[in-house]
């Protein structure tokens, strides 16, 4: 299972990420552009010692993203989508992606994914931070599919 990230313009949740792909035994892509530079110590800080135990992929782009995976399932995770995270059933090869923090996806993108599933939150508020949500969903993905590490 792998955890992707369309445009993200903020290091210290990729670094979040990287280090809960780490923990959890997930590949992490990221699909340009960044909102950061690459070397931004913000990323490390976040990632600390783990950055060296996670596979990170960095995509040009959302079309070479789609085919270096088009043998997997592509499941988006939106406030617009009104099937539940929960109801979902995962398989141990998809891959969940996640919108850039400010905007989500672009329409395009949205059109070219499997499946589309939303988090459940209460209503008054918009959305979960960007790594939170990468490590809800994961956590649930793994354990429906009976790949939680340890």
């Amino acid at each position: 299972m792998r955890i992707a990230l369309f445009e993200p313009e903020i290091a210290g949740n990729v670094g979040a990420v990287m280090r809960l792909g780490a923990c959890m035994g997930a590949g992490v892509d990221l699909i340009e552009p960044l909102g950061f530079p690459w070397d931004d110590r913000r990323v490390r800080r976040a990632a600390m010692d783990y950055i060296d135990h996670v596979e990170v992929v960095r995509h040009r782009g959302f079309e070479a993203f789609r085919e270096a995976h088009a043998d997997s399932r592509l499941v988006l995770f939106t406030t617009r989508a009104t099937q539940s995270s929960y109801d979902f059933e995962y398989r141990p090869d998809d891959v969940l992606l996640f919108g850039k923090e400010s905007a989500g996806v672009t329409d395009a993108v949205r059109a070219g994914v499997d499946a589309s599933v939303r988090l459940p939150m209460c209503p008054q508020v918009r959305s979960l931070n960007l790594a939170t949500s990468a490590a809800i969903a994961l956590t649930e993905a793994l354990r429906q599919t009976g790949t939680l590490p340890g």
